[in-house]
Formats: C-alpha cells, structure tokens, sequence
C-alpha cells in the first residue's frame, strides 16, 4: 500500500499538467492554463496516427498470442506424465520471465545481429544476411516473438492451476463413454479453461494500448519509427527529452482513461459471459 500511495498516487497530482503550458520554473500553480489545447494538438501532429496504430497493432498480437501461448503450453505440459521432466521443462521456460528487458534486450539484438547466430543459420540455405533490427518489415514480428517467449512460461501458470480444479470424475466418465484424449481436451478440458481464460483475456485487453516501452525502448532505433514507435516511447521523447510536459502528460493520461475503460468493459463482459468478474 505505501508503494502504491507513493508510486501511484501522489503523482497523479501531477494530471494537472496536461491542461496547462506547465513551465518548470513556474511550477504546476504558476503556469497558465490552457485547457483541452494539448489534447487537440496531440491529434493535429503529423505521426500521431501512425504512432497509435504501432502501439495497437504490437499491444493487439501480444495480446492474441499471449492467451494462446501460454493456454496451449499448458495443454501439453498437463499430458507430460515423468514427474522430472514436467518440473524440468517448467523451470527452463519459467526463466526468462525473471530477466529484465536490459538483458535480454541485448540477448535478442545479438540474436538477430546483420553477423548474428540467426543469419549464420540462414546464411547455410543460401539466404543473404537480413538487418532484423533495422528493417520495419521485421520489427514488430521481433518485439511480438520475444515477448510471448518471455512471458508465456510464466503466464501458463494460471492455467496449470485451472487444470487442478477440473473434476477428475468428468474424465473418468467420458473415458468410459469411449471418449478419446482428443475428444477429452475438446469437451471437458477446454470448457473446464474457459471461464479462465475469458477472465485472462480481459483483463489482457486492459493493456491494448500498453505495448512494452522497457521492451521496445531497449530495442528499437530511430530507423524503425515508422512501425516501432508506440506511445510511451514517444511520450519519453517527447515530455521528458523534448521538455513538453503538458503534452507528455496529456497523452499518458488519455491512455490511462482508455485502459480504465477498457478494464470496466471488459469486466462487465466476463461477468455475463463467463459468470466472473475482476473486480
């Protein structure tokens, strides 16, 4: 609770911002009040659009394969029966998720390096090296691909747990009725997940607008901006490097007030849906 109060809470005095020409030396009670003027001119900027559909686009497909991944990873890991291969396997693709974007950042660009392990590797079918990290053809599907590696080991955990709370006696009466592994999976597995996974990807869709800055902002460079640059990165350079404040502060709050919305959409969809809410 203090580090929400401290981290969270007292900032938001610092909305105010958004509604005024905030000059520092001024401070938030002597700067001039503009009102809604740094929202409209958040529209007019030329990249505005573009920046908005990089931050929907990446946030989006993280969004899609971050439910998928980690629901059918767990899948599979339930079928594992050898107690030690099962642990194994967990802790191997539980790992990245406890690396900070700093370092794995400079694992994924050495990676995907223009004399990296990738290109050596397709340099033998005969394919010339590719500038991965310098091309904005494959940027995003980069940015997507680490993040659903990094998290999805991690994110399946919620679903092993959905597992454990299945009926066994569901599976012992569809295998006497002849039911198959697969037909198993089909009617009692995945409708056991389901109410699970509504939740999970609601509350996902909260962060449609929230597609990484640690992870974009260690990796991208200014050759990528046309499909790279996505709001927080933008806000970074904008209202802190740029010193426009009142439109830095304008933008991050307008995200917030879509991720608000969002979540209480979402959360009235879960609970008439799937009968559970967040909230």
């Amino acid at each position: 609770m203090l580090f929400l109060l401290v981290f969270s809470f007292v900032p938001m005095a610092g909305i105010v911002m958004a509604f005024q020409n905030y000059i520092p030396a001024k401070g938030i009670l002597g700067s001039d009040w503009v009102g809604l003027a740094n929202f409209k001119y958040m529209f007019q900027i030329p990249d505005s659009m573009q920046i908005l559909a990089n931050t929907v686009i990446i946030a989006g497909w993280k969004i899609v394969f971050n439910t998928i991944v980690p629901v059918v990873f767990a899948l599979l890991l339930n079928e594992i029966r050898v107690n030690w291969a099962k642990r194994t396997i967990q802790t191997v693709v539980y790992l990245p998720n406890f690396l900070s974007w700093v370092v794995l950042a400079t694992v994924v660009i050495n990676l995907f390096d223009y004399h990296g392990p990738v290109n050596t590797f397709l340099q033998t079918f005969g394919v010339k090296p590719i500038l991965f990290m310098g091309s904005n053809d494959w940027f995003r599907p980069i940015m997507i691909g680490s993040d659903v590696w990094k998290g999805f080991g991690y994110g399946s955990i919620i679903y092993l747990a959905a597992l454990t709370g299945i009926d066994p006696g569901l599976y012992e009466a569809a295998e006497m009725d002849g039911a198959s592994r697969w037909s198993q999976l089909l009617h009692v597995t995945l409708p056991g997940m389901l109410p699970t996974i509504m939740m999970m990807t609601a509350l996902n869709l909260t962060n449609i607008l929230n597609a990484g800055f640690d992870q974009i902002f260690n990796m991208y460079n200014p050759i990528v901006y046309q499909t790279g640059d996505i709001i927080d990165t933008y806000v970074y350079r904008v209202g802190l490097l740029g010193q426009q404040y009142s439109l830095g502060t304008a933008i991050g709050l307008l995200k917030s007030l879509v991720g608000a919305t969002l979540m209480i959409s979402a959360n009235e969809a879960s609970k008439k849906f799937a009968n559970m809410q967040i909230f």
